[in-house]
């Protein structure tokens, strides 16, 4: 089992930044893909971005290239959604999940709680 608690959320006005924190706990997880999930009110929920653990390789949704860079301190077991320029379309939950496949953008067996970030215009 992997435990997974994100923070990091809050208000901020459009044009900010946030940075988000995932932290994991539980089994090893060094072979795990970390990847960061949002939901908007009335939305389903939609993938952001992903990190691989062992190469730090990552990848993210057009929504957000370039917006949200994803990093990763494995002496921490923590990983980091930057988001920088955010706009009132980026409001939404914020969920970190863990899964052991390479960069999956679905179906990833752990989650989080999730945490609120709420952008104002």
């Amino acid at each position: 089992q992997v435990q997974l608690v994100e923070s990091g959320g809050g208000l901020v006005q459009a044009g900010g930044s946030l940075r988000l924190s995932c932290a994991a706990s539980g089994r090893t997880f060094s072979t795990y893909t970390m990847g960061w999930f949002r939901q908007a009110p009335g939305k389903e929920r939609g993938f952001v971005g992903a990190v691989g653990w062992t190469a730090g390789t990552t990848y993210y949704s057009e929504s957000v290239k370039g917006r949200f860079p994803i990093s990763s301190d494995n002496a921490k077991n923590t990983v980091y959604l930057q988001m920088n320029s955010l706009k009132p379309e980026d409001t939404a939950v914020y969920y970190c999940a863990a899964d052991r496949r390479l960069l999956p953008r679905s179906g990833y067996d752990y989650w989080g709680q999730g945490t609120q970030v709420t952008v104002s215009s």
